[in-house]
């Protein structure tokens, strides 16, 4: 069960958007009550201003809010604070002597400064009173599973529900039945014994943990963390393990703060950030139409090449697996005649189903084309896992550890894998696997330039035959 996780990102716009109504009233403000702007050169005021606002929006994509992030600390929040309005001002002060306008401008932009700095912390302060009470309403909540068989279980609990600003709201507890004496869990739901959680992680699929798992148990019982681990990653449930000595555990592990207790968590997701997801998702957008509408001239003739050889629909529609482990729809030319194995077989190199201009298209990467119809969508990217087929997704989930972390993200058109030698059928276990080691290597790894590497690969791919392209 996932409840109202998708509003962070609104109420991060929102914040940000504040933001910059609120430098906006600090300049008009000030420039009424202290300026004489009428005594200015033509047009300044709005050069200024419009070089304040550009220089927020650049500090904002090094500084942008956390606040709307469960497990940051007031210190945090503050660092950022100070850090968005110093290098605004900066960059402000440095555009602005580009234009050489003969104006006070170190003065003003000071005073502008120390006006934004202090009023932005009273507006921090009032969004997180806000946030509180929108969370306490059981709005934008994450539900949370708590495991364990050690003490620190109740405490995990208590800061989780003591700060309605996390926005967790907490489905029950795994644990042995002493943890029934602590009165601070009497009023949470127990959910079984830890060992019956165990035998449930054995056939997971109707196991509800909600949107993050929260593990409390000694160091020692190694073999059951990374158990619990990899039940987490085949469900895209987001793992915390507290408390650890992560080095004996046999586990890569990230730290984060949840209050003042340390809680290690699995996979460091770059695109978690909405700067990040925002940065990504204006990309796929230039880029599919710069990919579609120039190639748009050819659908009429590939429409006739594809109706003449083979009859059927021209485009070809299949359920696959995308981000957070939903289905949707994936759209390709059809390349194929029109067969009942479709959802279930990989093509081949000699595979009878195709037909003389599908597998040219294949060849040429010109059947990937209205997958940039699902990038507009929003439903891929340029650049990630490519979606596997619902059969597939069954199949290797139960054969390779930690599959179904790819679902972390959108998947895309290209990926890190194809470029890299996984590209095509795999006949061996061995080949998905390095496919999904490499899916999680850019899922961890992931920057705009590492985007625009793999899509220079890819090009470059067009012009050298691939073997494995069929």
């Amino acid at each position: 069960m996932r409840r109202n996780s998708g509003s962070s990102r609104l109420i991060k716009w929102i914040v940000m958007f504040g933001d910059f109504v609120l430098l906006n009233l600090i300049i008009q403000f000030v420039a009424i009550i202290y300026w004489r702007v009428d005594s200015w050169p033509e047009r300044s005021l709005e050069i200024f201003v419009l070089v304040n606002n550009l220089a927020l929006m650049l500090a904002h994509l090094r500084f942008s809010p956390i606040i709307h992030l469960r497990l940051v600390g007031a210190g945090d929040l503050l660092k950022r604070m100070v850090g968005l309005t110093a290098l605004q001002a900066v960059l402000a002060y440095v555009l602005l002597k580009i234009f050489d306008y003969d104006l006070p401008i170190g003065w003003i932009q000071w005073g502008i400064g120390t006006i934004f700095i202090s009023v932005l912390l009273v507006k921090r302060l009032s969004e997180r009173w806000f946030i509180k009470l929108y969370r306490q309403a059981g709005r934008n909540t994450r539900t949370v599973t708590l495991v364990g068989s050690d003490s620190e279980l109740a405490e995990v609990y208590c800061k989780l529900k003591n700060d309605s600003t996390l926005g967790y709201y907490i489905l029950g507890y795994y644990g042995e039945e002493s943890l029934l004496e602590d009165e601070r869990l009497n009023e949470l739901k127990r959910l079984g014994s830890y060992d019956e959680f165990l035998a449930a992680c054995n056939n997971p699929e109707n196991l509800q943990l909600g949107d993050e798992l929260y593990l409390c148990v000694s160091r020692t019982l190694r073999n059951d963390i990374r158990k619990i681990s990899k039940v987490c990653d085949h469900k895209v449930v987001r793992f915390f393990y507290v408390p650890v000595s992560v080095e004996t555990i046999g586990l890569n592990l990230k730290r984060e703060m949840l209050d003042d207790m340390e809680v290690y968590t699995t996979f460091e997701i770059p695109l978690q950030n909405s700067i990040n997801r925002l940065i990504k998702r204006l990309f796929d957008i230039v880029c599919s139409l710069l990919f579609l509408i120039p190639t748009a001239i050819i659908f009429p003739v590939i429409y006739i090449l594809i109706k003449v050889q083979s009859p059927g629909p021209i485009l070809f529609k299949q359920k696959r697996t995308g981000l957070d482990g939903k289905t949707f729809n994936c759209y390709k030319f059809r390349s194929m005649h029109v067969n009942a194995d479709a959802d279930k077989l990989q093509a081949t190199k000699d595979d009878p189903r195709k037909y003389p201009f599908g597998s040219f298209m294949r060849k040429a990467n010109i059947d990937e084309l209205p997958q940039f119809i699902n990038v507009l969508q929003g439903r891929m990217s340029i650049v990630g896992p490519r979606p596997h087929m619902l059969a597939h997704t069954e199949q290797y989930s139960a054969l390779i550890d930690k599959y179904m972390v790819r679902h972390f993200v959108k998947p895309g058109v290209t990926g890190w894998a194809q470029v890299t030698g996984f590209r095509g059928e795999t006949k061996e276990l061995w080949q998905m696997e390095g496919r999904i080691k490499r899916d999680i290597w850019y899922i961890e790894n992931w920057s705009f330039w590492l985007d625009l590497r793999i899509i220079w690969l890819t090009f470059k791919s067009f012009f050298v035959h691939d073997e494995n392209a069929y």
